[in-house]
């Protein structure tokens, strides 16, 4: 391979192959900038949901359309060369049939160019996963906290302690037999994590379950600190970056309230200088 030869993204059955082998990285993006800092680092990026929340507001990800995945999901693909993009299925977008799943993922994936879907569910979710994959669309499932069933699983609890354990496993199980190439643990004890891991066939992607898992994922938000409602304990800042914007932003506004901002260097003369001199 020449030097110049671009790496090309890996595809689903790629993520699938990487089973037991290096840890998968990935993080959640929204817009063109974030995903193009992140390019080199992951092997996926996924659109998430979680945009609700970070980017608009919302106090759930319940209110995030299609329209808001669609205008995301092609903002980052624009950031994108080397890492496969994923775009998470919103809420009742796909949960009332398999047709009605099939029509929303097919056009998430021909409206961003997206390589993948990632929808929430277990057992109740595989014939739905079974019928998107034998129809083209690769699919990656998320088990043990599914947010968009918060109002049901009673809020953002831990999921898979004692005898929740074998149901967290069987919907583990049971996605991975309809198909998905991977699947998502939130939220889930570590030990129930690491026998996840050992007992299906596909990779596990960890947020909130153990290091043992396939690969891992986070809110780039939450890791750099530009998200503050609250911290997952799962969470590692890597940076606090929203205290650093809120004091550049707040220097500024004291600048041109002093109206030492703009300085004469970033204003323009009423001539134009001499041919070889600055604007």
């Amino acid at each position: 391979m020449s030097a110049t030869a671009r790496k090309k993204a890996p595809n689903a059955e790629d993520i699938r192959a990487r089973k037991g082998g290096d840890p998968l990285v990935s993080l959640t993006a929204y817009t063109t900038p974030m995903a193009r800092l992140m390019d080199p680092h992951c092997d996926f990026v996924l659109v998430g949901d979680s945009v609700g929340m970070v980017l608009h507001g919302l106090s759930s990800t319940l209110g995030v359309t299609m329209e808001m995945m669609i205008l995301h999901g092609q903002a980052v693909a624009r950031g994108l060369e080397t890492a496969m993009m994923v775009i998470d299925m919103p809420f009742a977008s796909y949960e009332e049939g398999p047709a009605q799943a099939f029509r929303n993922a097919a056009r998430l994936m021909a409206e961003t160019g997206a390589g993948a879907v990632k929808l929430e569910g277990g057992v109740e979710m595989a014939e739905t996963i079974r019928f998107l994959v034998k129809r083209g669309i690769p699919v990656m499932a998320h088990v043990g906290l599914t947010p968009q069933s918060i109002n049901t699983l009673g809020g953002y609890k831990v999921q898979g302690r004692d005898e929740q354990a074998e149901t967290v496993l069987a919907d583990a199980r049971s996605v991975a037999e309809a198909g998905a190439f991977s699947v998502v643990l939130e939220k889930v004890p570590q030990g129930l994590a690491d026998r996840i891991t050992a007992e299906v066939p596909i990779p596990t992607i960890g947020i909130g379950a153990s290091a043992g898992c396939d690969g891992q994922i986070l809110v780039v938000d939450d890791m750099l600190g530009f998200f503050t409602a609250f911290k997952p304990k799962f969470v590692k800042r890597y940076a606090d970056l929203g205290p650093l914007a809120e004091a550049a932003i707040a220097e500024y506004a004291a600048e041109v309230r002093a109206r030492t901002f703009p300085a004469a260097e970033h204003v323009f003369a009423d001539q134009a200088p001499a041919k070889g001199g600055k604007a």
